[in-house]
């Protein structure tokens, strides 16, 4: 399984370079990057990432009141790591319950032994590969492996399955979005995708294209660019790139 991170880091070149280290790491993917605690705040709560990265910088005390507001909203906070040029808050950040603190500039070292703890206290657990359709006295399980996308449509899903047929559930999209893994993506309004399937990503056309034999495409809207990225991010780190 995998671990989703957002960036806050208003440093262009600490922010590269730290995005350059965790590439490495097939089980990271990037959520989403910030410059400010505004901007990262909405981020967290949009995306609602298991880890967050913040250089505290100059604005460091913004940042820490950032984490106390995000108590309002959520029931679990996200894994934290500060880095700052120095130890100044240091002992903020441990106060504040962050995983981790690093002094830049940025450490290959340092940020391996961050993951490979980070791995061993907070290890990700499988999500369930069946999902329960519901309706009256009716319970109908669907592996969902086999689902290639989901289509609203009012307040029914249509779960479009890869043998061909079509079975309808009478819930809204976004009362599956967290119940399925996170293979499982949301493009569009309308459509959430199984990102095994994704052939292709055409961004000219908002055109997602999935082959199950046959190719299909669906579309992407710019409100779920930021997904389509980090799908786009989680392919990128299974397959061999073929750059013309």
């Amino acid at each position: 399984m995998e671990y989703t991170y957002n960036i806050i880091d208003s440093d262009a070149t600490s922010k590269l370079q730290l995005q350059l280290y965790l590439e490495e790491y097939e089980d990271l993917v990037c959520a989403g990057v910030d410059t400010t605690a505004s901007a990262g705040l909405n981020s967290i709560l949009k995306y609602n990432p298991d880890l967050v990265l913040i250089n505290l910088g100059e604005d460091g005390m913004d940042y820490f009141q950032m984490v106390t507001e995000l108590n309002q909203y959520m029931q679990t906070l996200p894994i934290i790591i500060g880095y700052a040029k120095s130890k100044q808050y240091a002992y903020n950040a441990i106060k504040g319950g962050f995983f981790d603190y690093w002094i830049l500039p940025h450490n290959e070292f340092d940020i391996r032994k961050t993951i490979l703890r980070l791995r061993k206290l907070h290890p990700q657990q499988d999500t369930p590969s069946t999902i329960c359709l519901k309706s009256y006295k009716d319970y109908r399980y669907l592996d969902t492996k086999n689902i290639l996308y989901l289509k609203s449509d009012n307040n029914t899903t249509d779960f479009y399955m890869k043998d061909g047929t079509v079975i309808s559930a009478f819930k809204t999209l976004k009362s599956f979005e967290g119940k399925l893994p996170k293979d499982f993506i949301r493009v569009h309004q309308s459509y959430i995708l199984n990102s095994r399937y994704v052939s292709r990503i055409n961004y000219g056309k908002s055109i997602c294209s999935l082959n199950h034999g046959e190719e299909e495409e669906l579309p992407f809207s710019k409100t779920y660019k930021d997904k389509v990225d980090q799908l786009k991010e989680m392919l990128s780190k299974t397959v061999t790139k073929a750059l013309n």
